[in-house]
């Protein structure tokens, strides 16, 4: 990447000193892990309390399931660290909630929303508005992707809108998630690439 025009050394410094948290480390979290990493963001966090199951490992790339069963932030935390020994990898092996979100997010430059359930969403959402962070955000149905960066900082001082703003209210119950309705498993990894991707943008600035 050093040799693309416009990206010199300086630029992978900032990618070195940027502090990402990926919330989530299932299918959009293990694709946008695994590219952040490579790319070298210098600080990657993944918060995830979940373990592995033999259903996700179609779409949650970084699992065998000679693992199913284990801690996923740890043992994904482990493979990256191996993939770039230079970079500072944290496990956060617990479930982001409204008792710890502000906490736990308050140190880093820009968070990435790999989560599957809207209360966490909107929780995500809200502490990053209530820290001034952006948001980078990845939903996955079927055959159907988003991506989307909230709350980025303008030239004037105020803030691009936020999930709240697009989405106000949403029923999360109408809506079944992966294991329910299924997905396309390249479908998660296109969607958490193209979060790593905005990530990276944002961490060029």
């Amino acid at each position: 990447q050093i040799n693309l025009p416009g990206f010199d050394e300086t630029t992978q410094q900032k990618l070195q000193n940027a502090k990402v948290l990926i919330v989530g480390a299932g299918g959009l979290g293990c694709p946008a892990a695994q590219y952040l990493a490579a790319a070298g963001i210098g600080t990657l966090a993944i918060a995830d309390d979940d373990t592995v199951s033999i259903g996700n490992l179609h779409r949650q790339i970084l699992y065998t399931p000679a693992e199913v069963g284990k801690k996923k932030v740890l043992i994904a935390t482990e493979k990256l660290q191996q993939q770039n020994p230079q970079i500072n990898i944290i496990a956060i092996e617990q479930r982001i909630t409204s008792d710890n979100a502000m906490a736990l997010l308050k140190d880093f430059d820009i968070i990435l929303d790999g989560t599957d359930n809207f209360d966490t969403r909107y929780l995500l959402n809200d502490a990053c508005v209530l820290l001034n962070k952006p948001l980078v955000y990845g939903a996955i149905y079927q055959y159907e992707g988003q991506v989307g960066v909230w709350n980025i900082a303008n030239e004037d001082g105020t803030r691009t809108p936020n999930y709240r703003d697009v989405f106000p209210d949403v029923d999360g119950a109408q809506i079944p998630n992966c294991a329910e309705g299924g997905v396309l498993p390249t479908l998660a990894g296109i969607t958490g690439c193209m979060q790593a991707n905005e990530i990276g943008r944002a961490s060029c600035r």
